[in-house]
């Protein structure tokens, strides 16, 4: 190694002795956002070991809820992956949580990234791994790189990662991108990839997630129709998103920009710049080279520059969005949340949705599913713990979720599932406001707003004994009944706009009437979850540019099918009592197939063991007789 290479790992080293062995401030002797990291990442271990990926089923169902970010990200990580494999790296896309959700790359490498962690279904947040390249990106908002020694964890000190944020045009964090490998292999080249390929993400993303109006422009007018150019959405005569070129050429933050009154902002002769180019004129007397689009069906993809693929007549209304709307106005009064539906309703996309329109959406959104974690963790996943708590605890203890909720919406999925010995203390905190972790320590105030799912019944469940009812009462201050897909209005439409996004418009495909006509008619007891993973497999089999009919489906989808009524009947909160028979009848046909084996149980259901506990501890609980 020349001394010119030296230079920084000698400094690198002694930054690390002044923080992890003396106590001390490194910043004369690192980067200032490195500086920074180091300090947000005091309480992780910084002896932890690596953890082990989520859950197949678990990773699969986040996977599907980052749909429209993988599928805008799949051209960035195939041409990035050719970089990345000649150079011994891996590409990594990861979503808003710093959760991994493809890598891809040099066969040589992937073996190294797996033995450190560096891998799908494994969280890579700051919270959870220290500083590095995704987690210190999402948390410092800008593109950056961590190398070697300036990775919190010594285990990482021969990794190096250069990653950038992908922003929504609402200046929300949609995920990251990394290239990650060997330390002398990741430069300035690397970052500027990343950077690069983040921005192309963006422009792809808000192209297909926008309504209403989609202005064009930059000051160069060649550059209107690249990923250079300058984004904004209007609807409804204001601006609702813009991309980070937008904010470069106007000079304003996201904050400063969204939902001003767009003839305020761009002049009253906006509007006639549709399906033509030209300059426009803004109040100031500023022109710019502009051309207007009309965007009739959110959610269809259109590209600059590529064919756009017709969604076969969709209608254009979503059945969810009024019920989104009343969501949105009890929940910023600070009323709680609870999202009922059918398993795979989509209870924890609208959740995001609903914080992603409320007051608090420039606060985090912390989910927490009640049903995955095992009993003994809940109490210190959700409350947090001090130094010493209990066997096997971090040696500076942990916050906890509804700390880490704090300015923003905490999400209790599956909050049936918490047990009754802990109902009575979550009922505390949400009343006081102010939450107390294990082990003693002073209390903590915190706030935010509260959002909780069920696919159960919480009256029935009151009755039987399983809820406390004044926690009921608390957090189903407003309830939305999600419909389950069989009902939907609008699924013609759902389906044609998830088509797209499952990988039809990026292989130019065409969802012909009669294969949506039969979509629609099937009753899809999975709801819009077996209909994306149904989606995905009819779109790999395709290819490039043919037209999907109705002998393109699975067979299943073309069989006969019990009578529908006539005229839908409309949804309802769902009785407890049939969906409890049903999952009963599940995990018990699951253990006999097992031998009573509960692990090749949880994993033929895709539940965590924990899910199977209870259900043996109530069989065991349950009186003589019933």
């Amino acid at each position: 190694m020349s001394a010119e290479a030296q230079l920084p790992s000698i400094a690198v080293a002694q930054a690390r002795e002044l923080f992890f062995g003396q106590g001390r401030d490194p910043t004369p002797w690192i980067a200032p956002h490195i500086s920074r990291s180091w300090q947000r990442s005091r309480p992780v271990d910084h002896h932890a070991i690596d953890p082990e990926p989520m859950a197949l089923a678990l990773l699969s169902e986040r996977r599907e809820q980052a749909m429209r970010l993988l599928n805008c990200a799949q051209p960035e990580l195939d041409g990035l992956a050719e970089h990345a494999i000649g150079n011994g790296c891996v590409v990594i896309l990861s979503d808003a949580s710093g959760l991994i959700l493809e890598e891809i790359g040099s066969a040589d490498f992937l073996p190294k990234a797996q033995r450190i962690a560096l891998q799908p279904g494994v969280e890579w947040s700051e919270h959870n791994r220290g500083t590095n390249a995704i987690g210190t990106a999402l948390a410092e908002r800008e593109a950056l790189m961590v190398l070697g020694g300036e990775h919190y964890l010594a285990q990482n000190g021969a990794l190096g990662c250069a990653a950038a944020p992908i922003f929504t045009g609402r200046g929300e964090l949609a995920g990251a991108l990394d290239i990650s490998g060997e330390t002398v292999r990741v430069n300035t080249h690397a970052l500027g990839l990343v950077r690069m390929a983040a921005q192309q993400v963006e422009h792809r993303m808000l192209l297909a997630e926008a309504g209403g109006h989609v202005l064009r422009f930059h000051s160069r007018p060649a550059l209107i129709g690249t990923a250079r150019e300058g984004l904004m959405v209007i609807e409804g005569g204001r601006i609702v998103a813009a991309n980070r070129v937008a904010l470069e050429l106007f000079g304003h933050s996201w904050e400063s920009l969204l939902d001003l009154d767009a003839e305020a902002f761009l002049g009253a002769n906006w509007p006639r710049m549709e399906h033509r180019r030209g300059l426009l004129t803004l109040p100031g007397g500023r022109q710019i080279a502009t051309v207007m689009e009309r965007s009739n069906t959110p959610g269809t993809t259109r590209p600059a520059q590529r064919r756009s693929v017709p969604t076969q007549g969709a209608a254009e209304t979503d059945d969810i969005q009024p019920l989104l709307h009343k969501a949105v106005r009890v929940l910023n009064e600070g009323v709680p949340v609870l999202v009922n539906g059918e398993t795979g309703s989509g209870k924890e996309v609208f959740s995001r949705r609903l914080h992603a329109a409320s007051r608090r959406s420039a606060g985090p959104f912390v989910a927490v599913d009640c049903a995955s974690l095992p009993e003994t963790l809940i109490e210190s996943e959700l409350f947090g713990y001090e130094q010493g708590a209990f066997t096997g605890a971090k040696r500076k203890g942990m916050a906890g979720r509804i700390r880490e909720a704090h300015g923003g919406v905490l999400f209790l999925d599956e909050i049936a599932e918490i047990p009754l010995a802990l109902q009575t203390r979550l009922l505390r905190v949400l009343e006081e406001r102010v939450v107390t972790p294990l082990g003693g320590g002073q209390g903590v105030a915190v706030d935010f707003d509260l959002v909780c799912a069920t696919h159960g019944h919480l009256p029935s469940l009151v009755e039987a004994g399983r809820f406390r009812a004044d926690l009921m009462y608390r957090v189903a201050g407003f309830t939305v009944a999600l419909p389950p897909l069989r009902l939907r209005d609008d699924r013609r439409a759902l389906i044609s706009r998830l088509f797209l996004e499952a990988g039809g418009a990026a292989k130019h495909l065409r969802l012909e009437s009669d294969a949506l006509e039969a979509l629609a008619a099937w009753r899809w007891p999975g709801n819009v979850r077996e209909l994306r993973s149904t989606l995905r497999s009819v779109v790999a089999l395709a290819d490039a540019g043919d037209s999907v009919t109705a002998a393109g489906l699975p067979a299943h989808l073309l069989g006969s099918q019990p009578p529908q009524p006539e005229q839908a009947p409309p949804y309802a909160t769902p009785q407890a009592e049939p969906l409890v028979a049903i999952t009963r009848h599940a995990i018990d046909e699951a253990l006999k197939a097992s031998d009573h084996d509960v692990a090749k149980a949880a994993r033929r259901l895709g539940v965590h063991r924990s899910t199977i506990y209870r259900h043996l501890a109530r069989q065991r609980d349950k009186p003589a007789g019933h």
